[in-house]
């Protein structure tokens, strides 16, 4: 186990380091970080001056240097516009969307375990036909479109429920409800493909044949074989939730990671922008990494085969 966890470790370490040359490269080259300091209004005496003040025009490795070695201490840059230290902007956020990822995942999984469990059990019925149109329906609907309609629905029309804010848990239902239902679909399919293959293999024909409850075949031996693809697919989905929350913070107007990255985008606040890619790319290596050492302790063909 401590040669597998060597190995993943190492992997995700290298994955990280690329990870941040590109994002570094992409955030330089794709816009002038001198023009969004100073604005498009700025003359080229201006723009010399600033490149001059923050290092701009200095070769991209040695810049690439300075900006890994601040990484290392923790000092992911300052804002180019508020002045302020970018780690500390991006923490004050981060509950917010950390919250509104684990609702998501918890409400996506509580609609597709039982889901694809009951569409397995019952294939090619009416039951599995249900699963899946909901399944198709929830993939099909963008985030915006689904985030409006129940703003629409839930907050203008029956005012159940508030449109906009994080100030309680009340402001988050529909934000969980537009992320979970589009996170939904990919994890019910694989919990029912999974199931099906488990369900027919020999070792359940043979726990029903000595008479076990069914269930106990369909909860105690299926799932936990079949549950193994899940735990990957959910740490993916869960680092989307983190990283792709842009759409709903906006529209929610939940004061998230994902609404500084819109806002910041939108001004272009490339050290803002370049951390929080950085971090999130981070969190999707860091649960994957954790889904592969869980998955590697469920089943011990996956550490044998990584030793």
């Amino acid at each position: 186990m401590l040669t597998y966890l060597l190995r993943r470790a190492t992997l995700a370490a290298v994955v990280m380091v690329i990870v941040s040359v590109i994002c570094f490269v992409l955030s330089n080259v794709a816009s002038d970080p001198a023009m969004g300091i100073a604005g498009a209004q700025a003359t080229d005496e201006d723009l010399a001056l600033i490149r001059r003040q923050y290092g701009l025009d200095r070769s991209l490795p040695v810049q690439y240097a300075d900006y890994l070695g601040g990484l290392v201490q923790g000092d992911f840059g300052t804002s180019y516009l508020s002045k302020r230290p970018v780690l500390e902007m991006i923490t004050e956020r981060l509950p917010v969307t950390a919250l509104l990822a684990v609702l998501s995942m918890a409400l996506a999984l509580a609609i597709a375990l039982p889901l694809g469990c009951a569409a397995a059990l019952w294939p090619n019925t009416i039951v599995d036909r249900i699963a899946q149109l909901l399944a198709v329906a929830g993939q099909a609907i963008p985030n915006f479109w689904a985030g409006l309609l129940l703003i629409v629905v839930f907050g203008v029309q029956l005012r159940w429920l508030p449109i906009s804010g994080s100030q309680t848990l009340a402001h988050f239902v529909l934000p969980t409800i537009t992320l979970g239902t589009f996170a939904m679909p990919p994890l019910m399919r694989l919990i029912r493909a999974g199931m099906i293959e488990v369900l027919a293999s020999d070792y359940i024909r043979t726990a029903r044949a000595m008479g076990i409850r069914p269930w106990q075949v369909t909860f105690k031996y299926a799932l936990k074989n079949a549950v193994l693809p899940v735990i990957s697919l959910s740490a993916v989905q869960f680092g989307f939730m983190l990283g792709g929350s842009v759409v709903v913070e906006s529209i929610f107007a939940l004061n998230g990671v994902g609404y500084l990255a819109w806002q910041s985008m939108s001004r272009s606040d490339m050290p803002v922008i370049q951390a929080i890619v950085l971090l999130i790319s981070l969190f999707y290596i860091v649960l994957t990494l954790l889904a592969d050492l869980l998955n590697g302790y469920m089943d011990p063909r996956l550490r044998s085969g990584g030793k």
